[in-house]
């Protein structure tokens, strides 16, 4: 019966963020979430209040593989900076895919589905522990000694607000491309330094 239920809980997860990411959380009903998921209102109600609560753990369980991604890059001894940073832009990358402006304008836009305080609190857990992977990579000179992790932290949850601008956006076909460059103009500084002249 446990894994009939986990089986439903994670059909209820994948069909909720296909459907989240390509139309936003405001537009999508429980009701086509489950008809889509083939699982009952009542199994779903049976395991989340809502949706914010169904987003909140389909973010959960993202974060958790990323962390586990993020990690496995970090300790492989037999990469480059250069190739661990492409690494982990790729990661994000993933983790982006198929976000619709829908998706970011209510995500963003809605405080009353609490979903940016919530992954503001999350990603600060998260953050703490990455920061210590940070360190260790500098010590390995995989990045530069002279940058602050907590400071790269810091500017990449501001990059969220500035991902969100309509202006910026404009200039990009879809929200993924707007995440990547910005992830790409973070994540290059604070690799190392050529010190050789030329």
């Amino acid at each position: 019966m446990n894994k009939v239920r986990n089986k439903k809980i994670r059909q209820l997860m994948e069909v909720a963020r296909e459907l989240f990411w390509k139309h936003g959380l405001k537009r999508v009903s429980i009701e086509e979430i489950c008809q889509k998921a083939g699982v009952s209102k009542m199994t779903f109600y049976r395991h989340f209040d809502n949706k914010t609560d169904l987003a909140k753990a389909i973010f959960e369980k993202i974060v958790e593989q990323s962390v586990q991604q993020f990690k496995a890059i970090m300790a492989d001894n037999s990469t480059t900076s250069e190739e661990k940073m492409e690494q982990m832009i790729r990661l994000k990358l993933e983790g982006t895919n198929d976000i619709s402006k829908e998706f970011m304008q209510d995500f963003y836009n809605s405080p009353e589905l609490g979903m940016v305080q919530y992954i503001n609190e999350m990603s600060g857990k998260v953050w703490l522990e990455m920061i210590n992977d940070f360190k260790e990579a500098q010590k390995n000179g995989w990045f530069r000694k002279d940058f602050k992790p907590e400071a790269f932290f810091i500017i990449s949850q501001k990059l969220a607000d500035i991902a969100n601008d309509e202006q910026l956006q404009s200039l990009y076909n879809n929200p993924q491309e707007v995440v990547m460059e910005l992830t790409r103009l973070l994540s290059y500084g604070i690799m190392p330094r050529n010190e050789k002249k030329e």
